[in-house]
């Protein structure tokens, strides 16, 4: 995932916070905005009472990986902030992979294939 393609600045998160809309299984909490940027961006966001750093690596390698091979279907010129919930921890990659699948389809933010 190239540096165009990371959503870095809380003024950044904060602007999809407010104005994205927000959907969310047990897993994972997806907040998606429309962008003017070509290529959709990725914000991550795991807290330390998920688990320890390796935990917290670990998940977010899970979900860049599982958008790094959705990206064919994921809708262009869209910001994606992915938060974590504590359920995520216990996950291997791909119940992970599923889980997101399942919030991006509840989100339309996949295209149909």
């Amino acid at each position: 995932m190239n540096k165009q393609q990371r959503i870095k600045k809380n003024k950044e998160f904060q602007q999809i916070f407010k104005k994205g809309k927000s959907f969310a299984n047990r897993q994972f909490i997806v907040y998606v905005l429309k962008s003017d940027q070509p290529e959709f961006r990725l914000g991550l966001s795991v807290s330390k009472k998920v688990g320890n750093a390796v935990t917290r690596n670990r998940i977010k390698r899970y979900i860049r990986q599982t958008f790094l091979e959705l990206k064919d279907d994921l809708k262009p010129n869209t910001d994606y902030v992915i938060i974590a919930r504590q359920q995520a921890a216990e996950m291997d990659f791909h119940e992970s992979k599923k889980s997101l699948e399942h919030v991006l389809k509840i989100a339309r933010a996949l295209t149909k294939k």
